[in-house]
């Protein structure tokens, strides 16, 4: 297996891969470009938008500065948005479902790393898929942990930190956080 296939299989996999650097600055081009675009600029923001992530839905914003990894592994649905500074660390599917807000500062991670330090100072790393229903608002500065399924209709209160799933129709906050009550 290649470095990206083992990345996208949620494996231990070398970042340091040329493939992977050379996909990582593909995105780090695009999103310079959008992020120093013109607010006037929604046709060329949209088709940015449209070149890096893997798939768009219908009335997608995204307020810069926005960051991600690959880009390719985002996919949002319709009336898609996030507010200023949202970091989506996409080296396993993010999955995103149609009227999804995210407040400013939101941080989504796939991402991680190993616990024993041996490995981890050999570069090694490892992802888990996020998955974000419908209908979900995530608040301000919040952190969406690696391999978290967040249901429909749920709400994440402002910096929440969330490791495991949610299920749908409820509101958590804290850190970790919890269910304060249903919806």
């Amino acid at each position: 297996m290649t470095e990206k296939e083992k990345m996208l299989a949620g494996e231990l996999y070398q970042s340091k891969d040329e493939e992977l650097i050379f996909e990582r600055m593909r995105a780090s081009q695009l999103l310079h470009t959008y992020n120093q675009s013109k607010v006037t600029d929604e046709h060329y923001r949209k088709q940015l938008l449209h070149d890096l992530l893997g798939e768009t839905g219908g009335g997608v914003y995204v307020e810069p500065f926005f960051q991600c990894d690959y880009g390719y592994n985002i996919s949002v649905g319709d009336d898609f948005f996030a507010n200023y500074n949202c970091v989506l660390l996409d080296v396993c599917p993010i999955t995103i479902g149609n009227r999804v807000l995210l407040g400013p500062n939101v941080q989504i991670y796939t991402a991680t790393h190993p616990l024993d330090k041996e490995a981890r100072a050999s570069g090694f790393e490892s992802g888990k898929p996020i998955t974000i229903g419908d209908d979900v608002w995530i608040g301000g500065s919040a952190v969406i942990n690696p391999g978290v399924t967040i249901g429909d209709g749920s709400v994440i209160g402002s910096g929440a930190v969330v490791i495991k799933d949610v299920p749908t129709n409820v509101f958590v906050g804290g850190n970790p956080a919890k269910i304060i009550k249903e919806i």
